[in-house]
């Protein structure tokens, strides 16, 4: 696959010090350490000879039951692998952010820790976001193309109906699957976003659309097809409810002004004005 920088912004990044690889990939990861290096081994493999520079970037949410020598291998001139420790345990969400803050990817993709959509659409994303330079590039289950929803229970699968109406009414305005465990962002923008999240666990991928959607960033669906599911620990009653309190703190967030991102507006204003100019 031939790589280049076209479509990309150049980035003004907290890790701008630090080497730029061309994919980041952060795997969030909790109590299941097995897993997680069997995976990353896995992607390693996968990326060695299709990506120019990578990283992968394990994040311990809290676990503590990794060993002291994990991931200490030699990945090849080209990559490496290396883990995040989150102290407590704090969700998802919170092991997400601290991997994409960390990354120093021109593109930055997280996924499930089980690679549930495989390894090719991770460089999917990558080559969507390289080659076209757009913001944010989701995976979305409810395609025609996709196969998720038939491989659930039948009770997570309303579960998951229900919400995902919810959020679409209240929050994304029409965005269907805000929970599908495959997002890519172009680095410049993964720095701007994920400084502003707030929310740590389930919702935290709605609050990220919700900020793509009102800052008007380019968001690219594309289908998804499950290839495992060996993580979930969603509890139904537990976990609704929660998301529900964190759709009402995402809108008290945005009253407070916690969204507030005078560096995304500037990008987005910025790449209006050169389109504006070019034409």
């Amino acid at each position: 696959m031939k790589h280049s920088d076209a479509g990309l912004a150049k980035q003004n990044s907290p890790n701008a010090d630090a080497e730029q690889v061309a994919l980041s990939v952060v795997l969030p990861c909790y109590k299941a350490p097995g897993l997680a290096a069997e995976s990353a081994r896995s992607l390693a493999g996968f990326l060695r000879n299709r990506a120019p520079s990578w990283e992968i970037i394990v994040v311990d949410d809290g676990g503590g039951d990794f060993p002291a020598s994990a991931f200490q291998e030699d990945w090849g001139a080209t990559g490496s692998v290396r883990l995040i420790r989150l102290p407590n345990n704090r969700g998802k969400g919170a092991a997400v952010a601290e991997g994409m803050r960390t990354a120093t990817g021109a593109v930055r993709v997280f996924t499930d820790v089980d690679l549930p959509y495989g390894a090719p659409p991770i460089l999917l994303l990558e080559s969507i976001i390289r080659t076209r330079g757009i913001h944010v590039v989701i995976g979305d289950r409810t395609f025609p193309q996709s196969r998720y929803v038939a491989d659930l229970p039948v009770m997570r699968r309303a579960a998951s109906r229900v919400f995902s109406l919810l959020t679409a009414t209240l929050v994304t305005g029409g965005f269907f699957d805000t929970q599908c465990g495959l997002k890519g962002f172009r680095g410049d923008v993964a720095d701007a976003l994920f400084s502003l999240q707030r929310l740590e666990r389930f919702s935290f991928d709605v609050e990220l659309i919700y900020l793509a959607l009102t800052y008007g960033l380019e968001i690219k669906r594309v289908p998804v097809v499950l290839e495992t599911n060996r993580t979930s620990s969603v509890r139904i009653g537990r976990d609704a409810v929660r998301s529900l309190a964190d759709l009402a703190r995402l809108r008290l967030n945005r009253l407070r002004g916690r969204y507030d991102c005078p560096r995304l507006r500037q990008l987005v204003a910025d790449e209006c004005s050169s389109i504006t100019g070019a034409l």
